[in-house]
């Protein structure tokens, strides 16, 4: 499965060969030349783990990193010049997952960053089944169970879990599991999303708290 990473880093030429090295082995880096660049980015666009450089004009890798904490568990790693212990103890306090000093190794770098993101996928895809937590997808016959009870749901019901279970731990708005989800992309129909998760988690029983409601941003599946 290809890898979306965000890759921040105001070092162009480092920039370029970090981003040449994750597409060679198949993966998508999306370029980010500054912090505010790369804030901007990650909030529009799905990633699956975050490389920050610390020390960026304008919005230093900490700052990203801080605002990126508030609505997501998304893997990060620093890309740093700094070894002082001080410094990476703040970087973990802020949510890092790991720090990488410059100079480093590409193949190290990719090592850690994919085994950050399988590890945070507690559902990844086993077979033709998608996990998170007490709640189990069969895709190919698009049945849902929680342990081993089979609940039934809508074609809307189950592209909404489907949608929040491959995006465990991200926050997701009205309007972004609308297209996701359905397709929808106009003004008026956003409040249907909390019909339907309203819906859903009745019928989840004792799985129903792993839906979270994130005040004023949307929901997210935990797990």
């Amino acid at each position: 499965m290809s890898q979306r990473i965000l890759i921040a880093e105001d070092e162009p030429r480092l920039l370029e060969i970090i981003c040449d090295y994750f597409r060679s082995r198949g993966d998508c880096p999306i370029p980010a030349k500054n912090g505010l660049e790369a804030l901007e980015l990650a909030e529009s666009t799905e990633v699956d783990g975050v490389l920050l450089d610390i020390m960026m004009p304008g919005l230093d890798g900490l700052s990203v990193c801080r605002a990126l904490r508030k609505r997501s568990d998304v893997p990060i790693i620093f890309l740093t010049a700094l070894s002082d212990e001080e410094d990476k103890l703040l970087g973990y306090e802020l949510g890092a997952d790991d720090y990488v000093t410059k100079p480093f190794s590409l193949a190290v770098l990719y090592a850690k960053i994919t085994a950050l993101i399988n590890r945070s996928r507690g559902n990844v895809l086993t077979g033709d089944q998608l996990s998170v937590g007490k709640i189990r997808i069969i895709l190919s016959s698009q049945k849902v169970f929680v342990e081993e009870a089979e609940i039934g749901v809508t074609p809307k019901e189950y592209s909404l879990l489907l949608c929040l279970m491959r995006n465990r731990n991200t926050v997701l708005s009205r309007e972004q599991l609308l297209v996701k989800c359905w397709g929808y992309d106009y003004e008026g129909e956003a409040r249907a999303v909390d019909t339907h998760i309203r819906r859903l988690r009745d019928k989840l029983g004792e799985a129903a708290g792993q839906i979270k409601t994130v005040y004023k941003s949307g929901y997210k599946m935990e797990g």
